[in-house]
């Protein structure tokens, strides 16, 4: 069944969405959850709980790109999971890395966080992320969306861990001088560079 119509069940409020939506994104969901987990019965309960909260926005929502939409959801959910179980213990060995990497990513340019909205941090991103050849851009989202691990990114693309963690680093390089770049220019695209001097 197409996107558009698994919506539409949604916004009729027919209940055989959640049984349609499963059966087309379950797998898309569980990788999500488990690349940020790795435990089985955590990364289900993700799962099942972004069917709820699809439920519960969709109206009024109405994602114009369905998997990215719950992609997203999945992702927090399973964030939350992971915070919770660490937080008296030691995190993961994989989180741990990919934790100093975006730490790395953030401290010149700030993180999103500080752009103008979520809305325009996205846009730059997009835009930087065209910019990039086929097999960098793959890398560089197959590591910060989906979250796996260095060596399975190798194992996709065929090279060794080393080049990978080189091009992620070159990556992460040109984002942080990219958006360094960018960022004054949409700050007065919306009128604010003048406020944010004084």
């Amino acid at each position: 069944m197409e996107d558009v119509d698994i919506i539409e069940l949604f916004w009729r409020r027919d209940e055989s969405a959640i049984r349609v939506l499963s059966k087309k994104y379950h797998g898309y969901c569980f990788r999500i959850a488990w690349n940020v987990i790795r435990n089985w019965e955590d990364s289900e309960e993700c799962v099942n709980d972004t069917w709820f909260a699809a439920w519960t926005c969709i109206p009024p929502q109405r994602p114009s790109v369905l998997s990215a939409f719950l992609g997203k959801i999945t992702r927090r959910f399973a964030i939350d999971v992971l915070r919770k179980k660490n937080a008296a213990k030691r995190m993961d060995a994989h989180i741990i890395e990919l934790s100093d990497e975006i730490e790395m990513l953030s401290e010149k340019s700030g993180g999103p966080e500080e752009y103008v909205n979520e809305k325009e941090f996205i846009a730059l991103l997009n835009c930087f992320l065209r910019k990039l050849p086929e097999r960098d851009r793959d890398m560089f989202i197959r590591r910060y969306w989906y979250m796996d691990s260095i060596g399975e990114i190798a194992q996709r693309h065929g090279c060794s861990v080393g080049k990978v963690k080189s091009n992620l680093y070159r990556n992460r390089k040109r984002l942080k001088q990219f958006l360094e770049r960018e960022y004054p220019e949409c700050m007065e695209r919306c009128g604010r560079g003048k406020e944010a001097s004084t």
